[in-house]
């Protein structure tokens, strides 16, 4: 078994190009992993690439973009991110054994002619190195931070991957450009990128990657174990589609059958009328037959009457033959009785089909029809990824948290919260690995508020009529403070000089200062809000405003054209709109609080689904934010639920 996962891990670490273990791997935009030699021999046999100055992927042949095409086509797989984890997957199966570095004599030692035993392997250097050696390794300020393994022990030695700048090929790359987001050696600093802003160490952001990364991570593994549950699901799906198939079909079957058997009745009715009919006719005839037969013996004795006065010697038996025929006496007629005969007497029967008015009818005949209800099919469906208490020691109850966002500070993600119970900021995060969350007490109790910039957030306090610029670092800072003539509720950030705030009737747009450049209260000649409470702008700068008196939300533009409302009736009747969201692709999803639902809206407006319940773990829900993860954030009952989409 140990030789087959072996086995299965070298097969992943092979090149698909040159069927090879991989050497120096990058990966592409479409996640297919190649060695950089053989991404290069191939973009050389690909004109309609150089061309589009652009990189095919061998294996799905979407295009990856080349970051600076004007370099030589030989340097272009040289500018693709190199694959770090599928390098340190290799250096892992490839790195020496204590077994094996400790039959090497220690390298410096080795220069000058001498055999001494290495008792420490450095991984920077890869070198072998005896105690002596060791010494002096650790006391150079270029090797002091080098970590150097105990050769002595049964331990796994890994060899630390190097990686070397493609610019500079003898130098080290050991800095990270954020403004272009490259790797760097010490020269390309200096020569390409001396005008950037953002030029650090790799060391210092080992910990902010490790931090994103065990974020990202745990994301993929709530979708991973999301999209096991939608297999479940799904499976107990096809089961029930197999189901409601035979069921559906025995419907058809006995409703065919039904029908079937009302025109058997059909049938056998008009073969009754047949029967019925023919029997009639039979009776009647074996009546003619019958008086036809009276009549023949009538006849011969008639016949035989007159033959006997023939023949007879007395002419007064002639004579008294002749006088009864001629008297009537013994006239020949029907023997039937005219005034009782059915003048109804069956002639003849036949079928007529009606062949016409059938076929009309047949052709017509419609013995059901298969209904087809369309549901959201394989739609992203939410996984409850984290549960954070907003709860704090000095609450005097549970936050109320009408207002929440999420930033990245210093690449950790940070959740702010206006807690309307508490009167105060608060802000959650992680530091070292530890949960923290810092509070900015305030004199009265903040609603709504939203991002400023990358570490600053706007806070609306209607009750003393001020809006707040908050700083979110390690601890939440007031920065400044805004008076304004109205008390707002909700906020939302139009652009660097002016954004919407929401009161009891009306949106008003204001600059920084708080001053009202102009107000929306009416559309049609009809009030537009009774309480804007929550806000937010859509990628087009459009306002969107869920209105809980209201029991609508509303796009208007920033110069109050009302672009479309959202105010349903009936069943689907809106109970008490609150927190509102946008997202990067324009999709809406906004809270009904009474109904403990989210519901998602087009960019136009028009309804999607529920795409949160109570079934799915919401309670109380009243605010909800959008991270850059793509997760949905929801608060509600003093508590914040992270939710993916899978």
């Amino acid at each position: 078994m140990a030789t087959s996962r072996a086995e299965k891990v070298m097969e992943f670490l092979t090149c698909v190009i040159c069927q090879e273990l991989y050497k120096d791997p990058c990966t592409l935009r479409c996640d297919h992993t190649f060695c950089r030699k053989c991404v290069t021999g191939y973009i050389q046999t690909r004109p309609d690439a150089v061309q589009s100055k652009t990189i095919p992927c061998p294996c799905c042949r979407q295009d990856t973009k080349v970051p600076d095409p004007s370099r030589p086509v030989e340097e272009w797989a040289g500018q693709i991110k190199p694959s770090i984890i599928i390098q340190g997957l290799i250096d892992t199966q490839a790195g020496p054994s204590a077994e094996d570095t400790t039959t090497k004599c220690c390298t410096l030692c080795g220069q000058l002619g001498e055999t001494t035993p290495g008792t420490f392997w450095c991984p920077d250097c890869e070198v072998n190195l005896c105690g002596r050696c060791v010494k002096i390794h650790r006391a150079s300020p270029l090797s002091r931070d080098h970590e150097l393994c105990d050769l002595s022990g049964e331990v796994k030695v890994k060899q630390r991957r190097k990686i070397m700048c493609q610019e500079h090929k003898h130098k080290k790359v050991k800095y990270i450009c954020k403004d272009c987001n490259k790797s760097l050696c010490q020269s390309c600093c200096v020569v390409y990128h001396r005008k950037c802003d953002s030029v650090v160490t790799i060391n210092s952001q080992v910990e902010r990657m490790k931090s994103q990364l065990t974020m990202k991570r745990n994301i993929l593994q709530t979708k991973y174990h999301g999209k096991g549950k939608r297999i479940e699901r799904h499976t107990l799906r096809l089961d029930q589609i197999k189901e409601k198939k035979l069921a559906t079909k025995e419907q058809i079957h006995l409703y065919a059958n039904k029908m079937i058997q009302h025109i058997r009745l059909k049938e056998q009715k008009l073969l009754d009328e047949v029967d019925e009919i023919t029997d009639k006719q039979v009776i009647q005839t074996h009546a003619d037959v019958k008086l036809e037969e009276i009549e023949m013996q009538m006849y011969r004795q008639h016949c035989e009457f007159i033959d006997q006065a023939l023949v007879s010697d007395c002419e007064m038996d002639l004579y008294e033959a002749y006088q009864a025929w001629e008297s009537g006496a013994v006239e020949l007629g029907d023997v039937r009785d005219t005034d009782t005969a059915d003048t109804h007497r069956i002639d003849d029967i036949r079928f007529t089909p009606d062949t016409d008015n059938v076929q009309h009818i047949l052709d017509d005949l419609q013995l059901g029809e298969i209904d087809v209800t369309y549901g959201d099919g394989l739609k992203c469906s939410p996984v409850l990824f984290h549960t954070l208490d907003a709860t704090s020691e000095d609450d005097e109850g549970i936050p109320r948290m009408p207002g929440v966002t999420a930033l990245y500070v210093d690449g950790i993600q940070t959740i702010v919260v206006t807690d309307y119970t508490n009167k105060c900021v608060k802000s959650f995060y992680n530091r070292n690995d530890q949960p923290s969350q810092s509070k900015l007490p305030l004199d009265d109790s903040p609603f709504g508020l939203t991002r400023l910039t990358d570490k600053e957030v706007i806070v609306a306090v209607p009750g003393s009529r001020k809006i707040l610029t908050v700083e979110v670092s390690q601890d939440l800072v007031l920065n400044s403070t805004i008076t304004t003539s109205k008390g707002y509720a909700s906020l939302a950030v139009l652009g660097p000089s002016s954004l919407a705030a929401g009161t009891w009737d009306c949106l008003d747009i204001l600059d920084m200062t708080g001053q009202v450049l102009r107000s929306v209260t009416t559309h049609n000649n009809e009030t537009l809000f009774a309480y804007p409470a929550y806000m937010c702008v859509n990628n087009k700068g459009n306002i969107l405003v869920s209105d809980c008196c209201k029991k609508s939300v509303t796009c208007l533009t920033s110069d109050g054209d009302v672009v479309w409302r959202y105010a349903p009736t009936g069943d689907r009747a809106l109970r008490k709109p609150t927190g509102i969201l946008t997202t990067n692709t324009g999709d809406i999803m906004f809270v009904d609080k009474i109904a403990v639902t989210i519901i998602q809206l087009t960019e136009t407006g028009e309804y999607v689904s529920d795409v949160l319940t109570s079934q799915d773990g919401i309670n109380q829900p009243i605010s909800l934010c959008i991270d850059k993860h793509d997760s949905v954030l929801v608060t509600g009952g003093g508590e914040i639920k992270t939710f993916v989409f899978t």
